[in-house]
């Protein structure tokens, strides 16, 4: 008889429809195989065979996965890590993924190298529209291989569910930035869409950029604005630098600013043909440590052009014993306020409004492939740099925190085992306090619904869970069966003093609503007046609580009410 009369319930029946859709958006999978695709490093053999980087709005449970390389299968990331390192130079690679096969051929890692020989080359240049050629005596070079480059592909363990997990569960690196002047509004915009384009330029996805800020000084804070950015799966080293730099390139002729990164620069070449290890000065070893050079191409848009043709048309060419002679100035490249390279101006491209300019900078390492990669990185960074453009101010580092995922699956798996220890603990409690099984069962249920719809709305919403959220949900489930406590309470009391059903039920929520608006405005003050390192903590407990009150918490009225009368 209880049983049909709680299917005639429509508070329950709203949980149960409410935990359906969580359950779906949730979508646990319950044999997760392969290696999911974090990110895919830009110019690499992976992106060359036309694999892509994830939308970071994309669900877990949609991205791409791979199955299997060369028809090994790919069951976690070891097997991938196992099968990559079996990869020989130009090997030819079939990659199949949960939406498609991919053909890609490894690719060499080189270096230039700068030989004793000389060989006569053919030099053009141009002057008054005239194209002359002439020859120049020119150091050989060599190109090397010394090593096999990555084929391109970060990758993660195949997602079991739609629930994102921030740093704290998954691992990466946290990084909280100040800015160095006050801020406004708008530039705050501007410094967080101008930081997710660099990342996503230099090749990272599952970024999060967001500003937070201290409590005001009346409340006892600093009243500081900030900004975290928290990027899963990479390192400290990889992304401080590029986080920090305002970024504000300038190149100059004779200390006038001739064009500047960003709008003055209408493309960046980022393949192998245009960029890389110069071949000309390659790689040199100085007191026992090395160091190479890298260049690239970039063109400039015409009133960049025009301004290089003004600042040059006055300059004075320099004698030289060979034939190749030079302006009297250099052309200095400047990043954030210092030099960080000088080119020579040939003496054809003087008053010239020339269009195609390579950019030149360095590396250096303990070894010649160290100093390689250490070039190679720097290349990647200025290219980012030039793409994106400057920042309004410049950012400091405050602390950066690297994150290891092996805590992060040490701590879900803590966190679970204690939850069930705890609801377990507050059954038998109840069980104690009113000497009836049936009163226990219903407060469990209520509990482990409270967890799914929240779970279920962080899905919907891609909220990522990070000790904060963690902290939020354990609030919210806490008030949840004190609140539930008092509806029993509550409803046996009545009984004792004769009081109608209506009036109990009355009672109860007047105590729950009460309780109800104290925690969300103690949660408001962490939310909009700052502490943003606190703004997960104060969404998901206010979540949490809203859920409780609105959904699960008049449904277990209900079902107490229905199996005290039986």
């Amino acid at each position: 008889m209880a049983f049909k009369n709680i299917l005639k319930n429509v508070r329950i029946w709203i949980v149960i429809i409410a935990l359906i859709f969580a359950v779906v958006a949730i979508h646990p999978v319950l044999d997760s195989k392969g290696a999911a695709i974090r990110n895919v490093i830009k110019d690499s053999a992976a992106e060359k065979a036309g694999i892509e980087s994830p939308d970071p709005n994309t669900a877990p449970t949609k991205r791409e996965v791979i199955t299997s390389i060369n028809n090994q299968l790919v069951n976690n990331i070891q097997d991938y890590e196992d099968i990559i390192k079996t990869l020989q130079l130009n090997q030819t690679v079939r990659i199949n993924t949960n939406k498609g096969q991919y053909v890609l051929r490894t690719l060499p890692l080189t270096e230039s190298i700068v030989l004793n020989e000389t060989e006569w080359i053919n030099k053009t240049f141009t002057e008054d529209n005239q194209t002359y050629t002439h020859l120049v005596l020119q150091n050989k070079t060599e190109t090397k291989i010394i090593g096999m480059q990555d084929i391109g592909l970060k990758v993660y363990e195949a997602p079991t569910s739609n629930l994102r997990k921030g740093l704290d569960l998954q691992g990466g690196t946290r990084v909280l930035l100040q800015p160095e002047n006050e801020t406004s509004a708008e530039d705050m915009e501007i410094i967080l869409e101008n930081m997710k384009q660099r990342l996503n330029v230099f090749g990272l996805s599952d970024v999060i950029v967001k500003s937070a800020s201290d409590l005001p000084v009346y409340l006892g804070g600093t009243g500081m604005d900030f900004i975290i950015v928290e990027i899963a799966g990479a390192n400290e080293e990889e992304v401080k630098d590029l986080l920090s730099q305002q970024g504000k390139f300038e190149a100059k002729i004779a200390n006038k600013t001739v064009f500047k990164g960003g709008n003055d620069i209408t493309y960046v070449c980022r393949s192998s043909d245009c960029s890389g290890i110069d071949p000309t000065t390659g790689c040199g070893q100085n007191n026992g440590e090395w160091f190479c050079s890298f260049r690239f191409s970039i063109s400039l848009n015409p009133e960049a052009a025009k301004k290089q043709a003004e600042a040059t048309k006055d300059l004075d060419i320099v004698p030289s014993e060979t034939e190749m002679r030079y302006l009297s100035e250099k052309l200095q490249l400047f990043l954030d306020d210092e030099m960080v390279d000088e080119l020579n101006i040939a003496e054809g491209l003087k008053g010239q409004a020339v269009t195609e300019i390579e950019i030149s900078g360095s590396g250096a390492g303990i070894t010649q492939q160290a100093a390689v990669l250490d070039s190679l990185d720097n290349m990647k960074r200025l290219q980012t740099i030039l793409i994106t453009g400057s920042l309004p101010v410049k950012l400091n580092i405050v602390k950066t925190d690297s994150i290891s995922p092996t805590l992060g699956k040490e701590f879900i798996k803590n966190s679970v085992f204690f939850a069930v220890l705890a609801m377990i603990g507050v059954a038998l409690v109840i069980v104690i306090i009113y000497r009836k099984l049936v009163i226990a069962i219903p407060i469990l249920i209520t509990m482990i619904s409270e967890i799914v719809l929240l779970l279920g709305t962080a899905s919907l919403i891609g909220w990522n869970l990070d000790l904060a959220a963690i902290a939020g949900i354990i609030i919210s489930v806490g008030t949840g069966v004190d609140d539930q406590i008092v509806i029993t309470d509550e409803t046996l009391r009545g009984e004792q003093k004769a009081y109608s059903l209506k009036e109990r039920i009355k009672r109860a929520f007047f105590i729950i609503m009460a309780a109800y608006f104290v925690t969300v405005v103690a949660m408001l003050p962490l939310w909009f007046a700052g502490a943003g390192l606190l703004k997960g903590f104060a969404l998901t407990t206010i979540i949490g609580v809203s859920i409780g009150v609105f959904i699960t918490r008049p449904a277990f009225a209900s079902l107490i009410e229905l199996l005290l009368k039986e």
